[in-house]
């Protein structure tokens, strides 16, 4: 006798193959989200390290010399900084570091006093367009006739260590610094305006003024 055939068992799907095709949609899900979180945690950790970079990394550079980070505690130090032959840049990573290690990097220029802080770089006894002899350059006053140059250094006195930064760019109505401890602003732009022959720098709080290479 022969056995009947039930042909709708043999199309139904064997439920072992169902648990095994769920089984593999499901670690395919697994899979798709852990990929998801993986690639929102490094997008989140570069963003956070962009603007939480390290202490002592590199966030800027002006004419090939690096502008470094020192966190947002700005008078902390970590420790003296010196070139090859002995120069003394000052703290790392003060203003006053960056300032002095620009002005030795780029322009060759060694300071006769390599001490004191930003707020010293401004000898207020020094005449327009004298030389400040403990710096070596010639020191020009805001609000005073001689216009700021790019690679002068703005010098601030208002605050107790004072601060002091590269002018990187002068336009019409505003110059760019580029500066070191000034927590996230490697660069800023400053107000810059010139009245009946007299050229100003900054609002509110302004600098004392700037200093100058001789050429």
């Amino acid at each position: 006798m022969k056995r009947r055939i039930d042909r709708r068992r043999l199309l139904k799907p064997h439920r072992r193959l169902r648990t095994g095709s769920a089984r593999v949609a499901a670690g395919i899900r697994v899979l798709v989200l852990i990929t998801v979180i993986m690639l929102i945690t490094i997008t989140f950790g570069l963003y956070y390290r962009q603007q939480h970079p390290a202490i002592g990394e590199m966030v800027d550079e002006y004419h090939g010399v690096a502008v470094y980070h020192n966190g947002d505690q700005l008078d902390r130090s970590q420790g003296q900084y010196y070139s090859p032959d002995g120069y003394y840049y000052g703290q790392k990573w003060q203003c006053v570091e960056f300032a002095k290690r620009y002005y030795f990097q780029a322009l060759h220029h060694r300071m006769p006093d390599v001490f004191g802080h930003a707020r010293d770089f401004w000898d207020a006894r020094v005449p327009a367009g004298q030389l400040n002899y403990r710096r070596g350059l010639l020191q020009y006053r805001n609000g005073g006739d001689v216009p700021p140059q790019v690679d002068d250094l703005l010098v601030f006195t208002y605050v107790n260590f004072g601060h002091v930064a590269v002018i990187s760019k002068v336009g019409k109505d505003e110059i760019e610094v580029v500066q070191q401890n000034v927590a996230g602003h490697p660069r800023q732009q400053l107000a810059y305006s010139q009245r009946s022959g007299y050229y100003y720098v900054g609002d509110g709080q302004q600098p004392a003024g700037w200093l100058r290479l001789e050429q």
